[in-house]
């Protein structure tokens, strides 16, 4: 496959990278193809059975097996749990993934402030958190940061209110904090996937044949015919994370099959 051919050019075998949201979906496929890069990797999710799974595929580095720690990056003093313990580990950090992410369907007339407040907490809020305890340690290293994001944040879709103004948040913060951090040569760069077959639209609360309408949709809505794999989205962050994107900052990259130039359906 070209896409994967590609992947294996970027080398990450000096990078340390600390990857949220890494226990399912597009956080546990990068974390499988940062391994096979030759990152050493810390990884966190909230639950520590499933990162036990992802780190059993992914392929031993210079530095062993990934660093596990499960968190809820919602409580600050787990993000700097977080934070902590991977540069007490590694003692340096040059790649942060932010991918975990939340979704809640909803308009304005049924999205509650419970639900709000938990699409940005999440999103938005500990991704913030995350980053400004990264940058001392990036600055050292002249690191990057990949925050994933979504089509969601470029284009406007009904009923899922509180989830496109997060990812709207979270490309305003890459654009700005590229320009803020570009004088101390740290690279902010995001990815705005698709439809990705992932578990995110049943944690949502979309049974199976409301899934497998969702699924059937997007064959029309997505340019190219078909919703997206994690893997493919792991790609483009391996690339925008190695030094094959080392003139790339404040960019957004779609992954979805054209959906965001597509006309509204």
């Amino acid at each position: 496959m070209a896409g994967a051919s590609n992947a294996t050019m970027c080398n990450l075998s000096s990078k340390v990278a600390l990857i949220t949201g890494a226990s399912s979906g597009i956080g546990a496929a990068t974390a499988v193809l940062f391994s096979k890069l030759g990152a050493s990797l810390a990884l966190t999710g909230r639950r520590e059975d499933k990162l036990q799974e992802v780190s059993e595929n992914c392929v031993n580095s210079s530095h062993g097996k990934p660093l596990l720690i499960p968190a809820d990056l919602c409580n600050e003093e787990d993000t700097k749990k977080v934070m902590d313990a991977t540069i007490k580990h590694y003692g340096k950090l040059h790649i942060l993934v932010n991918c975990a992410g939340i979704l809640e369907l909803g308009s304005i007339e049924t999205t509650s402030l419970e639900q709000y407040d938990r699409v940005f907490n999440v999103n938005v809020r500990s991704l913030y958190h995350l980053t400004m305890l990264a940058v001392p340690h990036l600055i050292q290293t002249k690191g990057n940061v990949v925050n994933v994001s979504s089509v969601n944040g470029i284009r406007s879709f009904a009923n899922v209110l509180a989830y496109n103004m997060s990812k709207s948040a979270v490309d305003q913060f890459t654009r700005c904090t590229a320009l803020e951090l570009a004088s101390k040569q740290i690279r902010v760069n995001s990815v705005n996937p698709g439809v990705i077959v992932t578990e995110l639209q049943r944690r949502a609360g979309l049974d199976d044949e409301a899934y497998k309408k969702f699924l059937e949709r997007s064959t029309q809505t997505h340019p190219l015919g078909r919703p997206g794999t994690a893997d493919e989205v792991a790609r483009s962050i391996a690339f925008l994370a190695s030094d094959e994107a080392s003139f790339i900052t404040g960019a957004q990259l779609p992954i979805d099959g054209g959906r965001h130039a597509a006309c509204p359906r």
